[in-house]
């Protein structure tokens, strides 16, 4: 995709500009917690997406085109990734600097809560197109804050935001198509669970990714002493060789 803008690059020293630290957080905030890191979903997608050295995976800090930084109108998102990055220009500016990284982000979301719907909805999704971050997402737990309980937008050529197609079944799922992260994101029972359409299934997490490793390494333990084993019996079958398979040792 083109982008409907470009940053301009100039000379700088990455890391001079630091925004500063974000304003804390209202009490009723928590369900950004309780949603994305208390269940894993953040450590769980950067383990998905890898590639750590040039792959953001981030949240609760500032996102600004450049170092014209207005706090009045920048955001802070819940939620942050980018490709093709350098998270070291990301710490030492204490936040998302677009033009310090040559390009938005790919992919935000918010997830609802009474004191900041409006924003989300209205100046956050606003501030996010003018920035130009790739795919804007929205999760709501009950759907009464938002109005909804999962939506996507995706920025097209204009350099506006439009929806993406999402596939409701009102019972149990709200589901929909992250061409940025290539995940579907899915409202499943009130949860935000990320599903890789390679395996239709969630996303491993960090025990997932153990427990292969345990049975790999389980499954190698056992191959050995198979092997052990069958090297015992032909010892026993050839008691003056053994080598059986060099008779002339």
């Amino acid at each position: 995709m083109t982008r409907p803008y470009a940053i301009a690059k100039t000379a700088r020293d990455p890391g001079r500009f630091r925004l500063p630290d974000p304003p804390e957080r209202d009490p009723d905030e928590v369900t950004q917690f309780d949603h994305l890191f208390k269940t894993g979903n953040s450590y769980h997608l950067a383990l998905h997406l890898g590639n750590p050295e040039t792959t953001l995976v981030e949240a609760d800090r500032w996102v600004v085109l450049d170092q014209s930084f207005n706090k009045a109108r920048a955001r802070v998102p819940d939620l942050l990734v980018a490709f093709d990055v350098d998270p070291e220009i990301y710490a030492a500016n204490n936040g998302y600097v677009a033009s310090e990284q040559d390009k938005p982000p790919d992919f935000i979301i918010e997830v609802a809560s009474p004191s900041t719907a409006a924003a989300d909805l209205n100046e956050k999704r606003n501030y996010y197109e003018t920035v130009g971050v790739l795919e804007y997402w929205l999760f709501d737990r009950t759907g009464e804050h938002y109005g909804f309980r999962l939506a996507g937008f995706r920025l097209g050529e204009d350099g506006r935001y439009h929806p993406i197609v999402m596939d409701v079944d009102t019972a149990d799922q709200v589901q929909g198509y992250s061409a940025a992260l290539n995940l579907y994101l899915r409202w499943e029972g009130g949860e935000l669970v990320f599903y890789d359409p390679a395996t239709n299934r969630p996303i491993l997490t960090y025990e997932d990714q153990q427990a292969r490793a345990d049975s790999a390494e389980a499954e190698l333990t056992a191959e050995r002493a198979r092997v052990r084993e069958l090297e015992e019996l032909l010892r026993r079958q050839n008691p003056d060789n053994h080598n059986p398979a060099n008779p002339d040792a």
